[in-house]
């Protein structure tokens, strides 16, 4: 019987360690002018795809970012530095506007 309430103490421990992960999202304008929005931090580097102008890159874990839209041509892509992100919590960069 003490070793399962030592299991259950030391399970219920790591619970508490869980990294909670978060989000990066926003629209691109025009809507069909970009393919994919990346997100770039130290050595994290995520990406998702735009669909409609639209975008969320998911897996995000806390700091800071620079959010890159991969565009197609004519248009160029486009960058934003200093994206913070908070545990657990989506981060909106709200709308960005590609240029020729």
């Amino acid at each position: 019987m003490v070793g399962l309430g030592i299991v259950a103490a030391t399970a219920g421990l790591f619970a508490f360690q869980a990294v909670q992960t978060s989000s990066v999202k926003g629209t691109v304008s025009p809507a069909d002018g970009a393919v994919r929005a990346w997100a770039l931090s130290g050595t994290d580097t995520l990406k998702a795809t735009i669909d409609k102008g639209a975008f969320e890159i998911t897996g995000a874990k806390a700091g800071t970012y620079r959010v890159i839209i991969e565009a197609k041509p004519p248009y160029k892509n486009a960058a934003k530095d200093g994206v913070t992100v908070v545990d657990g919590q989506p981060t909106d960069i709200g709308e960005i506007k590609l240029e020729q």
